[in-house]
């Protein structure tokens, strides 16, 4: 075996010749496979890092609570101007013929301030769920998950068990 083994690598040379060839036309797939696998755990991990962020202090999050006073004010004070209006008509009439007097760009500054302001808050939020699910996948298993096996052998059936044995199985 050792003569046609030495004589086979003088004619084409060690290793696998046939293999070799082979991937100057095709593309090996499992060296692909694993390349694929390395490029998206590299973004996976560059993903979770560019999320990572540092404790928050004080001012932080006092900063947190009064972000979250605007929305509440709101809602609250319309239903509060709905309750002025059935206790005292005529205080809230004189309220509303004042701001109808208000100017329209005035009016136009207010709704672009209220705009950008949720604005900013939807996308600060949608921004943070992004860092949660970039957590979440930084701590999910690497390579294939484990088979699911809540459900029974079907040896375990009772029912099927018997029909084996009717049919002669």
């Amino acid at each position: 075996m050792g003569v046609i083994d030495r004589a086979m690598g003088l004619m084409f040379g060690s290793g696998n010749v046939i293999a070799e060839t082979a991937e100057v036309f095709r593309e090996n797939a499992e060296g692909a496979g694993r390349r694929q696998l390395q490029l998206s755990e590299a973004a996976l991990q560059q993903f979770a890092a560019e999320f990572q962020h540092p404790r928050r202090g004080v001012f932080d999050r006092v900063m947190d609570g009064v972000n979250r006073l605007p929305r509440p004010a709101l809602a609250l004070g319309t239903l509060g101007l709905f309750v002025a209006a059935m206790v005292d008509p005529v205080w809230f009439g004189a309220r509303m013929t004042g701001i109808a007097l208000v100017p329209e760009p005035l009016w136009w500054l207010l709704g672009a301030i209220v705009s950008f302001y949720f604005g900013a808050r939807h996308q600060a939020k949608g921004q943070d769920f992004q860092r949660a699910v970039a957590a979440t996948l930084a701590l999910a298993p690497r390579g294939p998950l484990p088979a699911d096996r809540s459900d029974p052998p079907a040896d375990d059936n009772a029912a099927l068990t018997d029909w084996r044995a009717m049919r002669g199985h």
